[in-house]
């Protein structure tokens, strides 16, 4: 009886369309509008090389470190800021006139920065520009400081650079604490985009199993009159059904993922056994709200199925489905929120995973998920063994 239920409970989920469609087909399809969205969100943001002029003034006696540390900027290779025209003060005014270039540094006593406009390019410019000044100073009274006190003779530009960079070298292997990078080589922030479509899957499935439970239910369907006069505990009939809806809930998770990862090229990260476990958590969470609708809730499959997509379509919003900067204004603002929103653990789970090296987030979030689920299946269990039916 129980494996036939499982069966049957199974069957009558995948073929129930419009159920199929908005918890398989639609978030797929959803996936697919982000892709278009955002993937040149990214390639139209990064950094362009943009043209500048330098013009040194006559009479300028500045140290050559600072024309060094444009042609350096200006170097090709991944690394190359701009295109740098060493000119002189006419011909640099004409091509700013023009918008041949962004801006003009001019290296005289106090070196100068001239722009045309504002603008991302020019706020650039300008902040480079005070990096290489305040270097340059710094260096300068270094070597003033170590030529001072004898410790150094130096004779040529060359031999200035290589004491310098010794020096700079054995400075940062002695000091201590040390900064390591740890985040992924891969950052993107629309990835959150993707969790939380992840998440939205995965709770999704509490309409699977909120329509699994009401079929074996007496007060919800005729099936249930009949199987609730059958000798068959209603707890094994109960839980044989949330099984089929969970299965069938993480089939659909599963196409999600070999859809956004094999044809939108999504890069999960390198976690794969991890990202599973969040990802089977993550249904049972949305197992326990569908189980929950449906034995806590006395309405109809209408009311029910309209409280769970606002649980978690609400969830998805709060942990930035609709802008990944909702996620931040609620963790900075009101940060109980996220702790209790399951469509957030989920969330949070992946991103721990593909930013930090460290696990202690993610278990956290998973120890979360999981206490939010028993939590409410411990509810319904205790709301359906109180359950009784005078007629049938």
């Amino acid at each position: 009886m129980l494996w036939h239920n499982f069966k049957y409970t199974l069957e009558k989920l995948f073929k129930n369309r419009a159920l199929i469609f908005w918890t398989f087909a639609f978030p797929i399809i959803l996936g697919t509008f982000f892709d278009m969205a955002f993937s040149d969100i990214e390639k139209n943001e990064r950094l362009e090389v943009f043209d500048i002029a330098v013009v040194e003034k006559s009479g300028y006696e500045g140290s050559d470190y600072l024309k060094s540390a444009f042609e350096e900027l200006s170097a090709e290779g991944e690394n190359q800021l701009f295109n740098t025209h060493f000119t002189d003060e006419d011909e640099a005014k004409r091509m700013l006139e023009n918008d041949e270039i962004v801006g003009v540094v001019t290296l005289q006593e106090t070196l100068k920065v001239t722009i045309k406009s504002s603008g991302i390019d020019e706020t650039i410019l300008k902040k480079v520009t005070e990096e290489i000044v305040s270097t340059s100073d710094m260096i300068n009274v270094f070597v003033t400081e170590n030529s001072q006190n004898g410790q150094w003779t130096i004779d040529n530009y060359e031999e200035f650079i290589e004491r310098v960079v010794a020096e700079a070298r054995e400075l940062i292997e002695t000091s201590d604490p040390k900064i390591e990078d740890i985040s992924s080589k891969n950052m993107s922030y629309t990835m959150i985009e993707f969790y939380t479509l992840i998440a939205m899957a995965c709770l999704y499935g509490a309409v699977l199993s909120m329509t699994a439970i009401d079929d074996v239910l007496a007060n919800m369907s005729s099936r249930g009159k009949r199987v609730a006069v059958s000798p068959t505990p209603k707890w094994a009939l109960v839980l044989t059904s949330a099984l089929a809806s969970y299965v069938a809930s993480l089939v659909g998770v599963a196409l999600l993922f070999l859809y956004t990862i094999f044809v939108l090229k999504v890069d999960y990260g390198t976690n794969l056994p991890l990202i599973v476990v969040l990802s089977l958590v993550g249904s049972l969470a949305g197992l326990s709200i569908g189980v929950a609708a449906a034995s806590i809730l006395k309405a109809d499959e209408n009311l029910k199925t309209g409280v769970i997509l606002a649980i978690s379509l609400g969830g998805c919003f709060f942990s930035g489905m609709m802008g990944i900067t909702m996620k931040y204004v609620v963790d900075t603002n009101l940060p109980i929120l996220n702790k209790i929103n399951p469509a957030n653990m989920i969330t949070d789970g992946f991103y721990s995973l593909y930013y930090y090296e460290t696990l202690d987030r993610f278990y956290f979030d998973l120890v979360s998920l999981l206490l939010f689920s028993g939590i409410l299946l411990f509810a319904s269990i205790c709301v359906l063994r109180r359950q009784k039916y005078d007629s049938i």
